[in-house]
Parts: structure tokens; sequence; C-alpha cells
């Protein structure tokens, strides 16, 4: 394992430890009304024999699980058992490409790669809900199903027909009654292709051409649109066949396309609106909603996509300046234009604050007008996602930002959870886990929404890698297994 010299490199070291049901000492006091469970997924492995994998987004996932009843929370932990993991496991070496690795070292190994490829589906990126099923997600069109009460894996999920596609996204969308997501098919004629989910069965919802695809992590939606949102990272799609290059490194940076927005009728598949701004780079959209006769748009915006590579685990562990935070921007898209025709529009920040892997109350707000959103920040340039930060929106007055940290922790995805009789949008609480480099170990931190006040904290004998996403589910059914 190359070594790890930085503060926080040990959110980039290997977990190895599996544990189930495992009591958690808590200072502090958990509300009654949590009685669910937070289930997360993240890169746990880093390495496999003497390889080790390149970038944060590569490493072979692991699933956490906390669950909360009765003031008290246990913790399980196990890693995925993908195909790519037990290849793994059984050669002694990285079996399939991902994000930025590439195991094929030898040049026979890069042509049988080329006529027998093999995608990825190494769910490290998120756990969400999907034709019916709650499944961890990457960015290949294979969501895994495990138990979510023992975490066992049971394979991946099968679609009720094929959806054509090699890349995806690991952030679904529902608005309570359908679900949402889409695949891009790489080829000689590339297409982007909306599906949506209606009680388990799959249909395509709407089929767009492109030449060069855009790399996108996520999309967006109303309360009536899909937004596909273009930024200017493509790729010519014969290049991911025959390049023999890690997926990620064929992209190129071309700002002169800018940042194209697609808007798509959830009802009709039509296309209603289309935009362009000046180029930026986005992992995460926040939310979208419609008013005055135009769709907002809101989005993390990077000004390129050189994020991606100071992700890396070698600038990582080594404590390189990396900057992992972004702006709060909304673009206004008119709906009443022709949708032939893209129409030039401007950004606007919202928020001096910059912040990633951002949280709002998606239940009650996704796809409608929202005034809160939660996300990890950044204290100083040399640290990590080290805060935890609180954005209040305004239409008529500057965002105000409220903020929490404490020396040497590093703050993961804060995850909002309604108060089951809240009527506020900020009336829950926020689920993260922290890093405590000093002590070694992680921790679940419970924090007031509205206030970020400390509520709680449940210490795990053991570290947590960072990771990326999950979701906080109700009390689960067992009998339902």
């Amino acid at each position: 394992m190359p070594e790890a010299k930085g503060r926080y490199a040990l959110g980039f070291t290997t977990l190895e430890q599996e544990v189930d049901q495992l009591p958690l000492q808590v200072e502090g006091e958990l509300p009654a009304w949590l009685t669910g469970r937070l289930l997360r997924t993240g890169p746990a492995k880093f390495e496999v024999g003497r390889q080790a994998y390149t970038h944060w987004f590569d490493g072979l996932a692991m699933l956490h699980a906390f669950d909360f009843s009765d003031g008290a929370v246990r913790y399980s932990n196990r890693f995925i058992r993908s195909q790519s993991y037990c290849e793994a496991m059984e050669k002694g070496r990285i079996a399939r490409g991902e994000f930025m690795t590439d195991p094929c070292r030898t040049l026979f190994g890069r042509v049988m790669a080329i006529f027998n490829p093999k995608l990825t589906d190494n769910a490290n990126v998120n756990v969400s809900v999907l034709a019916g099923e709650i499944v961890a997600l990457t960015e290949t069109p294979m969501p895994i199903r495990f138990d979510p009460h023992t975490l066992k894996t049971h394979g991946r999920l099968q679609f009720s027909r094929a959806i054509k596609g090699q890349i995806s996204t690991a952030h679904p969308h529902s608005d309570g009654e359908r679900g949402y997501s889409y695949v891009i098919e790489m080829g000689r004629r590339s297409t982007y292709r909306l599906f949506v989910d209606e009680s388990g069965m799959q249909r395509v919802l709407a089929e767009l051409p492109v030449d060069r695809p855009s790399y996108m992590h996520s999309f967006g939606m109303s309360e009536r649109y899909l937004v596909l949102t273009e930024f200017p990272l493509r790729v010519n799609p014969l290049k991911l066949v025959f390049s023999g290059r890690p997926f990620i490194t064929n992209y190129r940076w071309q700002p002169e396309f800018g940042t194209v927005f697609t808007v798509i009728d959830k009802s009709t598949g039509a296309v209603a609106a289309r935009a362009r701004a000046a180029s930026c780079f986005c992992f995460h959209h926040v939310n979208a909603f419609e008013a005055d006769g135009a769709l907002l748009v809101d989005l993390l915006a990077y000004p390129d996509a050189r994020i991606i590579d100071e992700l890396r685990l070698d600038r990582l562990r080594s404590g390189a300046q990396v900057n992992p935070t972004s702006t709060l921007t909304r673009y206004r898209i008119p709906l009443d234009g022709s949708p032939s025709a893209a129409v030039e529009i401007e950004p606007e920040s919202l928020c001096g604050t910059r912040i990633e892997l951002p949280r709002i109350d998606y239940s009650r707000r996704a796809g409608r007008s929202y005034r809160c959103v939660w996300g990890a920040g950044q204290s100083e340039p040399d640290s990590f996602l080290d805060t935890i930060a609180k954005v209040e929106l305004s239409a008529t007055a500057p965002a105000t930002v409220t903020t929490w940290a404490e020396p040497g922790c590093y703050a993961g995805e804060p995850v909002y959870v309604a108060r089951p009789t809240g009527a506020e949008e900020d009336d829950g609480v926020l689920l993260s886990v922290v890093l405590d480099v000093g002590a070694g170990t992680s921790f679940l931190l419970v924090l007031d929404a509205a206030t970020l006040a400390k509520r709680a904290r449940a210490s795990v004998p053991h570290h947590i890698p960072f990771g990326f996403h999950g979701n906080y589910f109700a009390p689960l059914d067992r009998s339902a297994r």
C-alpha cells in the first residue's frame, strides 16, 4: 500500500474488517422518532494484491448500515460481492476497468478487452431505490441488489425490458409516482436514453442522438420536466473501445461546446426547451423547479473539470492542495421558446460558500421551490471536506450560511431526515459519517437540521473510508425480504 502522508489520508486507506449489528456507544440523545436505517456505499478497498487503484472513485465498494431504534444505534458493514469484487478476489489482482484504473497491463489483455469488454458493477457511488428495490449503484447500468437487513449481495437488478446502454447515473429521481433515470449508448451513433419506471416496469421515455457524449454524473427533475445538462467534458465513443486507456481519461475538455441544457417533458418525452451557457463542470444537480414561465436549474458548478484529476488517490493521500467544493449556481431556462433552438442563458451564483455532496428535503421539495440545501464544505485550501454547511436561500436577500466543524474531523454527505410530524423544511436531523483522524476512527454524527447543533454521536471502533452517497429508509419490514 502506498504510504499515506496527508492529514486526512486515513480516509483513503483500505478497510478490511466487516461487522454485523455492532451496538455503538451513543453520546447525547437520538430522537425517539428516528427508527429507520441509514444505508451508504463507498470505496473501501484500494488495492488488490500488488495492484493499486488510481482514483478515489475506483475502490471496491462496501455497504455501511446504521440501524436506529429505542434511542440506540447498531452498525454493520459488508463488501458488495459484485462480479468486479469476486473476480478480483479470485485472481488476486484488479479484474475490471474502473473510472481511472486500467487492469490490462499487457498488449494481449488490451486486445481481448476490445472484443470482450467487461463493464464494472462495482457499486460504490450511491444507495437508492430503482424499479421498486433498494439497490447500490455506480455509473454503469448494473444496479446491485442486496438484503437491506444483512447487506448480503443478491446479484444484479434485472429490468423488465432491456434498455440499451453502457453508462448510466447513480442518481435516479422519483416524484413519488414514477422513477426516472437514463443510460448512454456509445457507438457510431450514440444516444442518451431516458427511461421511466412505473410499479417496477420500465419503458423508454425519450431518445436523444449525440455525436460526442458528455460526462454527466447526475441530472435534474422538476414537477413537469427532466433536465439533461451536457458539460463540455466530451468523448469520441470509438476511443472508449480502441484507446486502451481507462474510462475517464478518454474524455477531453472542450469549452467551445459550452454547457447545454435539454429539457424533456416527463409525460410525453418531447423536448420542451433547450439552452446554452458558458462552459462549466458539475457532479451534482441540487434541484429544479418552475417559476414565472421558466425552469430554474440549480447545480454545483466548477469552472472546469480539473477536479477529476485532483481526486486521484496519490494526490489525496499526499495531502496535495485540492478544492473538492463548488459554487451553488442557478440557470434560468425560458419555457416559452422554440425547443429546436437553444437560447443563451447566464449563470447566477446563489451563495459564496462552496459545498459538495448536496442534500435537500427530497421527499417534499424535489422538483419544487425550496429554501434549504445542506452539504459538506472545506474550511481552508489545504484541507478536505471538514465542515457541514446549511445554506438558506431567499428571494429577497442574500443566502445565509450556518456551519458545523470540529478540529481534526472530516465530514461526509449530510443526509436529511425529516421529523415525521414536522412541517418546516428543516424540521429534522442530519446524519453524517465523520472521520476523526486524532482517534483513528469514525463516528455517526446527528445534527439538528435547522441550527446544526449537535444532538448525538455514535462512535465506530474503526475508520470508515470516505464515501459518497446513501439514504435513510423508514423502518424496514423483515417479512418483505
